[in-house]
């Protein structure tokens, strides 16, 4: 099992924040630092303000050494898959063969609105042909090129560089869709998230992909299965409380049966429901970014009770 600290820093991060998290879960021996990919926050203040995803895993390539860094989500709206390919190449030789991708279609179109940024329909569409480019990117032999030509975007000649340091680069597809996205998985990812589902909706998420690796031709084997889930670990009730005040939460709604909630035999308990369905990594969502204590508390007394 490998367990990995899942920040939204557009809710309110400075870099600095982000840097304490990714250093705390490094200290604690956590697999990865993962961060979504937004630029608007509509809750509240959001202070300081967003911060892009890349730029910051690139900074942070550079202040860790053994931690994972990577993306839950980059959406295909932000970045035109030549320069994405760049980006995530770069970032990857950066911190010496430690980045994974984390893509999909996009969904906030608010956030779109208030940036200018295009948010056509066809997401799926736009998914599907970057997919393609930034892993044909990617294997294309040095010294040879690469041409690509489909509906959404056209590129020609491309020298196909720089290349990044691991072959293939870990690429996470995730979500709950009954078809297309289990389809672009068996085909694409080393990864497949299933989101934040029920237990009940984990068997058939699974069982989709399963359906959809079988068309593929792939054994669904070789695909890694992860869950994401809101987190609220405490030694006791009055530290849950106060963590879920400070998101704007009470006990009561983040003991909702899903989210991950408790102290370390609480939380180790719910760990062996995800193994019991062949889940192999955990992102553990945080959504107090100030709160590095958080990470401590998961990093000293939940990971170790937890199943490797």
């Amino acid at each position: 099992m490998e367990y990995c600290i899942f920040t939204e820093p557009h809710l309110g991060a400075s870099y600095d924040d982000q840097l304490a998290f990714a250093q705390a879960a490094e200290r604690h021996g956590f697999t990865g630092f993962f961060r979504s990919d937004h630029y608007l926050y509509e809750g509240g203040p959001g202070l300081p303000g967003p911060t892009d995803a890349w730029t910051t895993l690139a900074a942070l390539a550079r202040e860790t050494r053994r931690i994972r860094l990577g993306t839950l989500v980059s959406p295909v709206t932000f970045r035109h898959p030549g320069i994405l390919a760049i980006q995530v190449a770069q970032v990857d030789a950066m911190s010496h063969g430690r980045v994974e991708l984390g893509l999909g279609a996009g969904w906030f179109g608010r956030e779109h609105e208030a940036y200018g940024i295009p948010f056509p329909p066809r997401r799926f569409d736009l998914l599907e042909e970057q997919l393609a480019i930034v892993q044909g990117l990617w294997a294309t032999p040095v010294g040879e090129r690469f041409s690509f030509h489909g509906a959404h975007y056209a590129l020609t000649d491309a020298p196909a560089l720089p290349k990044p340091v691991q072959d293939p680069v870990p690429l996470i597809i995730g979500g709950g869709g009954p078809r297309r996205t289990p389809d672009l998985v068996a085909r694409h990812a080393t990864e497949y998230n299933l989101g934040f589902p029920t237990d009940a909706e984990i068997v058939e998420r699974i069982g989709n992909l399963h359906a959809a690796c079988e068309r593929a031709g792939r054994d669904p084997g070789s695909v890694k299965l992860s869950i994401a889930m809101s987190t609220i670990a405490g030694p006791d009730e009055a530290t849950i409380a106060r963590r879920a005040g400070r998101i704007g939460r009470t006990v009561e709604q983040v003991r909702d049966g899903v989210n991950i909630v408790g102290d370390a035999a609480e939380i180790a308990e719910r760990i062996d429901v995800y193994r019991s369905h062949g889940i192999e990594r955990v992102y553990f969502q945080l959504l107090d970014n100030q709160d590095v204590e958080h990470v401590d508390y998961l990093g000293e007394a939940v990971l170790p009770a937890l199943p490797r």
